[in-house]
């Protein structure tokens, strides 16, 4: 069952989560474990992320310097399917723009498809490490609005080589990401719910929001969208604060602001694990508020880390 049919199906907020691929040459039995203990709350389904190519500088032995490019993370596809049929749950591997050409984001999806994965989320990915600026492949795409076009098209039986013949067509759910405090990118919050619009317009099926602290943001945003006519259902992502140095980090990253409540009660803290039970209680007071708003979905940005997310979802419903 895709993504959107459990949230038209479901009856109330659904639980979901996500987690990264393990480093190249680590084990897949860590994403397991961090399953296991998460799956007995139900998820509806688990993201896994992608990604790109990042350039590293190594020094020779005869003291000169060496470019690579690498990529520390690979597996998404894989990592995915694997969890799909042990666990026998619905699976949403992120696509991205960044990294990849046209061609190899359509020989993503048939691999994909042929794996019976059905759903996706579709993102434009952050710049390389060292730009300012998000540069697209050659014959990449630039924008998230484009990626959803080119997986719409192949749902349409559309693919790049227009002389194919009988072609099959995919049956992709599509989500899209939206900022509740917009994207860094975007001049206003005008502008990127209008940017979002594009994205929905263009075949997505669903919007899951950056992570944020202060559910009042969040309210706002779901309101200026349904004001543009964006109705497609808006999941709301969740990051517990696990750390001290969190409250200095997510805003840098992330580009979001923090309660000042949240900050106050993090500086007051002398280990992370004050800081990590902090987190705790403010995502579990998000999670409570946002079920009776009726959110259709809480998405919990983990970071491979499970046990702090088992007691927040615990206590939230």
């Amino acid at each position: 069952m895709s993504v959107i049919d459990k949230i038209k199906n479901g009856s109330g907020s659904l639980f979901t989560f996500e987690l990264l691929p393990p480093l190249k040459g680590h084990s897949i039995e860590r994403i397991y474990t961090t399953i296991d203990r998460l799956i007995e709350f139900n998820p509806a389904y688990i993201n896994f992320t992608s990604h790109r190519n990042e350039t590293t500088y190594y020094e020779r032995p005869d003291g000169l310097i060496e470019k690579r490019v690498v990529r520390i993370r690979p597996g998404t596809i894989a990592l995915a399917a694997a969890v799909k049929y042990k666990y026998n749950i619905t699976v949403v591997p992120h696509i991205l723009c960044g990294g990849f050409s046209k061609e190899e984001t359509e020989n993503v999806l048939i691999e994909m498809n042929f794996l019976g994965i059905d759903d996706v989320l579709a993102l434009r990915g952050d710049p390389q490490k060292g730009n300012r600026r998000f540069i697209a492949e050659k014959d990449g795409h630039m924008n998230a609005d484009e990626l959803v076009r080119q997986i719409t098209n192949m749902n349409n039986g559309k693919y790049l080589e227009e002389s194919l013949e009988d072609t099959s067509p995919t049956n992709f759910c599509i989500g899209v990401a939206g900022y509740p405090e917009k994207h860094f990118e975007a001049p206003n919050r005008q502008v990127d719910i209008e940017n979002l619009k594009h994205k929905v317009e263009s075949g997505a099926s669903y919007i899951v929001t950056q992570m944020f602290f202060d559910n009042r943001k969040f309210c706002r945003f779901r309101d200026e969208c349904r004001k543009v006519g964006i109705t497609v259902p808006i999941i709301a992502g969740i990051k517990p604060i696990s750390a001290m140095n969190d409250i200095k980090l997510l805003p840098q990253a992330f580009h979001i602001d923090l309660p000042n409540d949240l900050v106050t009660a993090v500086q007051k803290c002398k280990t992370d694990k004050e800081a990590r039970e902090v987190g705790i209680e403010w995502a579990t007071m998000q999670s409570k508020e946002l079920i009776k708003e009726g959110v259709p979905g809480i998405h919990y940005y983990t970071l491979g880390r499970s046990d702090n997310v088992a007691r927040i979802v615990k206590a939230s419903f």
